[in-house]
């Protein structure tokens, strides 16, 4: 099934968290209704029946960068 990834760094030297956009991950599941393999020609109501009709759980990613955030380079706290 597809599903959306949730990724949020951890910037390890200023302790900050900064969240990235959901990215959709697709699959290649014919029976998904959101994979680009899934048949045009498979509409309600026979699709509601035999295919998936939401997203897997989102998966979530944190990892843990070794530096500053973006915003404490931007204003200089690094120095």
């Amino acid at each position: 099934m597809c599903f959306f990834r949730r990724v949020r760094n951890h910037y390890k030297r200023c302790g900050h968290y900064i969240d990235l956009p959901d990215e959709e991950v697709k699959c290649q599941d014919r029976f998904c209704k959101f994979s680009t393999a899934h048949p045009e020609d498979c509409v309600p109501p026979e699709c509601t029946k035999t295919c998936w009709q939401y997203h897997q759980f989102p998966q979530q990613y944190t990892p843990v960068i070794d530096t500053y955030c973006p915003v404490c380079v931007e204003t200089g706290v690094t120095n």
